[in-house]
């Protein structure tokens, strides 16, 4: 007998292969699948506790719930029947995710919950709380730290040029100054600033300058592009 036979015929013979599931087996899929889900609730209360971004998205978060079951799903599957594991492999091998991640701190949110459903579904529970310790930490010191979300584009809209007042009334903030648009007589200042959201009087001075018709402040997450 050739060996492509015999692994042939040993893969039709093991366990692996049978469809039928015991009852052992139905409970570990079904008390895995209900970790998974709550893990996956708690990273969506802890993406919408500790958000850092400009606009948040309910999908998105609701997202990683769906995420974290189905990973589990497609480890109990892999683990447990070599066959529909091969399977899941090549399907899963031509699948292209072409949604824009626009914050960066969201890709970590999707690997966390990508990587607590297989180890969930490899049935590594210590493995799982361990993670789930670690990555609250890091993002509540991330989240604690003063200088993440501080950044701001202000965007003043004049008669005549008023740089030099705007940027007076801007004490020792740090600040670059973005871009300058002349039309005719209108005057558009973009510039880029850190500063306490709790510390936003500077704004009202600057739209109390004479010359001066609007001012927008808008919070910086790196998509913009001067």
């Amino acid at each position: 007998m050739s060996v492509r036979a015999m692994i042939k015929k040993s893969i039709l013979e093991s366990d692996m292969y049978n469809q039928s599931i015991s009852l052992s087996t139905l409970l570990t899929i079904i008390v895995d699948m209900a970790i998974a889900l709550i893990i996956g609730i708690l990273i969506y209360e802890i993406y919408k506790r500790y958000f850092l971004g400009v606009i948040y998205s309910r999908t998105f978060a609701l997202t990683l719930v769906g995420m974290t079951v189905l990973t589990c799903m497609v480890t109990l599957a892999i683990s447990t029947n070599i066959v529909i594991s091969l399977g899941m492999v090549g399907a899963l091998s031509i699948v292209r995710y072409r949604t824009a991640i626009k914050e960066p701190l969201d890709i970590m949110y999707i690997f966390w919950a990508i990587t607590m459903g297989i180890t969930i579904g490899a049935s590594m529970y210590l493995l799982a709380a361990v993670g789930m310790v670690f990555m609250l930490a890091i993002v509540m010191i991330m989240h604690s730290r003063k200088d993440i979300g501080s950044s701001y584009i202000m965007i003043v809209h004049s008669k005549g040029d008023v740089e030099k007042d705007v940027t007076s009334r801007l004490g020792g903030m740090s600040y670059t100054i973005k871009s300058k648009t002349v039309r005719q007589d209108n005057t558009e200042l973009t510039i880029q600033l850190d500063c306490d959201e709790k510390k936003m009087e500077f704004a009202d001075e600057i739209r109390g300058i004479g010359d001066v018709n609007d001012v927008t402040l808008i919070r910086y997450n790196g998509e913009y592009h001067g």
